[in-house]
């Protein structure tokens, strides 16, 4: 990992929006295929000239741990996160409004989950929203400009942006297109 970009793997702990450390997670560890890692650090290099920094909240993203979130879905009696990351959406449409899903660009290696340390960006980190799109107008300008230079720096050096999450950005020349890993992170 270049030095100076912040690790908070948040499947690891329980600041998310399962409320419980993930399967798959036993260490708080960026896992990324070495391409993913060098444009990365590519990034941070550019940023910290700004004295800017990345933060990382998830990397690759074992399947089990996709499997947990399904599981977790289908559990309508768990709402006790609701409040926090999807506090106007039904539990019951999370899968049909594409928030949760049985496969993950995250188990190929070259899909990551990040902010700018310190920017405001909006909404949190997983926020179940429309808010979390990152061309929402209905944020405001400091917003909007924090996400246009997360989305622009992490461009220039070969991610391309999940439109409907701020934070979510995937290798285009990712090495491993259409295979799904389930190693666990340890």
């Amino acid at each position: 990992m270049e030095p100076g970009i912040l690790v908070e793997m948040r499947y690891f702990g329980d600041n998310n929006f399962l409320g419980r450390k993930v399967a798959g997670y036993s260490a708080a560890r960026c896992l990324l295929t070495k391409p993913a890692a060098q444009a990365l650090a590519a990034v941070q290099r550019d940023l910290r000239e700004f004295s800017l920094s990345l933060r990382v909240y998830d990397c690759y993203r074992p399947q089990r741990a996709v499997d947990d979130f399904v599981q977790w879905a289908k559990d309508l009696s768990d709402a006790r996160m609701k409040k926090t990351f999807y506090p106007d959406v039904d539990k019951k449409d999370l899968f049909k409004e594409g928030y949760i899903a049985a496969k993950s660009g995250h188990s190929r290696g070259s899909t990551l989950d990040l902010t700018i340390d310190g920017l405001d960006m909006g909404t949190a980190y997983d926020y179940f929203d429309k808010l979390a799109h990152t061309l929402n107008p209905a944020i405001g300008a400091v917003q909007k400009a924090n996400r246009a230079l997360l989305k622009l720096a992490m461009e220039k050096h070969g991610f391309k942006n999940l439109p409907d999450e701020w934070w979510h950005f995937t290798l285009k020349d990712e090495p491993f297109p259409g295979r799904y890993f389930d190693v666990p992170i340890e």
